[in-house]
């Protein structure tokens, strides 16, 4: 066999993913898009200034945003999704309805956590 110059270098592979990161990343790109339209709700019923409904809620969602993208290599980063979970259910004290979204959320949230936790050691184990 002849050397070649221009091989491309071995690539180390991939370590697993994470199940609890996974489902937290998908739990927080639905919200993304909750919070989105929940802002444009708080906006159109004047619920709050319009500056303050879309830079809250752009806030929020790039708040998410950065855990979605910092949760497979951070473990810390989790805290900014339980962190998200507080604000959107807060945000029932200006839109009664997060409430029940941020309730809901959180609860997905929770089971996605305790879930995701429990595959992984399985996983882990096997």
């Amino acid at each position: 066999m002849t050397d070649n110059p221009q091989a491309q270098p071995a690539r180390r592979p991939r370590a697993p993913r994470s199940t609890r990161a996974s489902l937290a990343q998908i739990v927080l790109g639905f919200e993304v898009i909750v919070v989105g339209l929940a802002s444009l709700v708080a906006m159109g019923l004047g619920a709050l200034p319009v500056g303050l409904a879309l830079g809250g809620g752009a806030a929020l969602d790039i708040l998410m945003l950065i855990a979605v993208a910092l949760i497979p290599r951070y473990s810390w980063s989790f805290g900014l999704g339980w962190a998200a979970q507080a604000i959107i259910v807060a945000s029932g004290f200006v839109l009664q309805m997060m409430f029940l979204l941020g309730i809901v959320f959180t609860a997905i949230w929770t089971y996605a956590m305790i879930t995701g936790a429990r595959l992984d050691s399985q996983k882990a184990q096997s």
